[in-house]
């Protein structure tokens, strides 16, 4: 059976001059589920943690819903606090009655009524949560950076100079991009020649960098740390292998 704890917090006046947050945290008491439900002014604070921490041991809770601000600013915030207590971070979820309800609303007594609702919804919502754990997994500290350009180039440097190895790839047959057909750039009236050339030369005599111009990302999957990606290498006239630069 599910023993969710509640949490509103106040925010100072950001959320309670809008919400009566009293009000909500007495509601969500009797929500099916709910163990405890109480409000604070600074739930984030060390004093509002402790409270959350203290209900986890005292209660037994299975599930705790904080009722604050977004998940963007405190979220890691209040999963520490239950791991702390030993509860899974993961059954640990915020309900944001901040900038979805305070923030957004004039009447008092609608937005009470909304942060009930949005309350409920999360508390539902931990019901079904289950424990997850952390893992970690090998990655791949090598980059991929698709377009020859100057930022194109100059990215493919800046990976490179910090000693990982970098794929270039462009779909022209030469790197520089729209850059080189410039003829003055802004601010200095500068030749984009003498900008872009030493960086293009760089690129390609750099030991830590794979040239792949005349060609074409196909297809890219995976996920972040370890992406496969199919590069299509377009039809040359010159067999590259053969080629023995002009020879006899």
């Amino acid at each position: 059976m599910s023993r969710i704890g509640v949490f509103v917090c106040h925010c100072g006046e950001n959320i309670a001059r809008t919400v009566d947050c009293a009000k909500v945290a007495e509601t969500l008491k009797d929500h099916p589920g709910v163990a405890v439900a109480e409000d604070y002014k600074y739930m984030c604070s060390d004093p509002g943690q402790a409270l959350v921490k203290q209900a986890i041991a005292e209660k037994n809770l299975t599930g705790v819903v904080v009722a604050a601000c977004s998940p963007h600013m405190h979220e890691k915030t209040f999963r520490r606090a239950a791991s702390g207590a030993g509860l899974n971070p993961f059954l640990c979820e915020m309900a944001n009655v901040r900038e979805h309800c305070s923030w957004i609303h004039e009447d008092r007594d609608a937005a009470t009524e909304k942060a009930i609702d949005i309350g409920r919804t999360i508390v539902e919502k931990v019901k079904r949560n289950v424990p997850l754990e952390t893992i970690r997994i090998p990655v791949e500290r090598r980059a991929l950076v698709i377009g020859g350009g100057i930022a194109g180039i100059q990215a493919a440097l800046d990976i490179a100079d910090g000693g990982r190895e970098v794929v270039l790839v462009e779909k022209e047959p030469s790197i520089g991009g729209h850059m080189s057909q410039l003829s003055e750039t802004f601010p200095t009236l500068d030749c984009s020649q003498c900008i872009l050339t030493p960086r293009m030369v760089e690129v390609y005599q750099h030991p830590r960098i794979k040239l792949l111009a005349y060609s074409e990302v196909e297809e890219v999957s995976g996920y972040i740390g370890n992406f496969t990606v199919k590069i299509r290498r377009k039809a040359r006239s010159v067999d590259e292998k053969l080629c023995n630069g002009g020879g006899a």
